[in-house]
């Protein structure tokens, strides 16, 4: 349970750290300082070794390299979750997953309904299924200890299910085209990964070295890199037989978590969050894709999560959270359509080299989506939980 407490105080705090780091990048993009916006997000970065030659704008070592420690991070919480945590306990999974589920169908569909007559813009589906379990979690925090500690793990679990969906739908959906040869070093680099796990290896570094050649050559391969992270995090063994009292995963986790709370999560809202509002119209706003989003996050997630919600409670195959009624279960439910840094990172994906397709829209109607689901949430459940 301290592992619980501790990962929601993380989350929650760096969830207003991200509010910050958002309106900080408004800031600059609607002001004059827009053009030193533009040129941090466009700053070269390169590393060369020998014949490897990696040059990108800060903007992709952002999406491409932070967030695979970000995706590390959210691997080494769903493989720990799974073997000795909620997710391991059949009882404490169903109610979640079953919303979850929910979570992602029905936003997708809200999506698909008006997109569905074009194919570019339906390659969008996915942008409102996201969760933004930081966010949420913040939101959450705000109304102090009236939250029932069960609506709490409800949420944190729902989120982690909802990461693992999204690490799915990134791997089929949003690749481009393969290199066979990158391909096969990488499937090198996960034998090796697997294979040092059973050999009994547990110096991290050793892990983090092969993980470093995995997300190279993941990078190189045309899928996307940061599912190199997930692949390192279920390598990485949770127990050590000579020595009980370490663990490597968990240790690992430890040492992250800060990390990507207070300083990956925050840097890549700073950069994907500022959206210029000059040159988006209302027609803008209005055109399919950004409607299909702020639909699928304020409307679609609510009504999957928390319709499954009730059609599982009532069927008796789960229970309510302990402590929790239909309306905070119903404010929770508003409270995952804050898609936020996960949507903006699956819309950078789904329009990945269209040059701004949507002028901005697409992105504006994230954060607008993601705010109103906030503020309904947070008011739907402030009257939900008085005291």
């Amino acid at each position: 349970m301290q592992i619980v407490q501790r990962f929601i105080q993380l989350e929650s705090a760096s969830g207003i750290l991200l509010i910050g780091a958002m309106l900080f990048a408004m800031l600059m993009a609607n002001t004059p300082l827009d053009p030193y916006y533009e040129a941090i997000l466009d700053l070269p970065v390169e590393v060369r070794v020998g014949a490897l030659h990696l040059d990108k704008p800060l903007l992709l070592w952002i999406n491409d390299g932070l967030m695979a420690i970000f995706f590390l991070l959210v691997g080494l919480e769903v493989k720990r979750e799974l073997m000795v945590g909620e997710l391991s306990e059949p009882s404490r999974i169903v109610l979640p997953a079953i919303a979850a589920v929910g979570g992602m169908a029905i936003p997708a569909l809200c999506f698909a309904v008006f997109n569905w007559s074009n194919d570019t813009d339906l390659r969008g589906w996915a942008i409102p299924t996201a969760t933004d379990i930081a966010f949420a979690l913040g939101i959450l925090s705000l109304l102090g200890n009236r939250v029932p500690v069960a609506l709490k793990l409800f949420l944190m679990t729902l989120a982690i299910i909802d990461d693992l969906g999204a690490i799915i739908v990134i791997a089929l959906f949003y690749t481009t085209e393969l290199s066979t040869l990158s391909l096969t070093v990488a499937a090198t680099t996960i034998a090796m990964l697997f294979l040092m796990n059973r050999l009994g290896v547990m110096r991290i570094a050793a892990y983090v070295l092969v993980g470093v050649v995995l997300w190279i050559s993941v990078l190189k391969s045309g899928v996307h890199a940061t599912l190199a992270g997930v692949v390192l995090a279920f390598a990485i063994p949770l127990t050590n037989k000579k020595n009980p009292d370490f663990s490597p995963l968990k240790s690992l986790e430890h040492l992250l978590h800060p990390w990507v709370a207070f300083a990956i999560l925050p840097f890549f809202a700073f950069a994907n969050a500022g959206v210029p509002l000059a040159g988006i119209s209302l027609d803008m706003l209005l055109a399919s894709v950004p409607v299909g989003i702020m639909a699928g996050l304020f409307i679609g997630k609510q009504v999957g999560v928390f319709g499954f919600s009730w059609i599982a409670i009532k069927l008796g195959l789960a229970e309510k959270p302990g402590g929790a009624g239909w309306g905070a279960l119903y404010g929770v439910s508003l409270l995952t359509g804050i898609g936020f840094t996960m949507s903006l990172f699956v819309d950078s994906l789904a329009y990945e080299g269209m040059a701004d397709l949507y002028g901005g829209a697409d992105r504006l109607a994230i954060l607008i989506g993601s705010v109103v689901s906030a503020l309904a949430g947070y008011l739907v459940l402030k009257f939900a939980l008085k005291d």
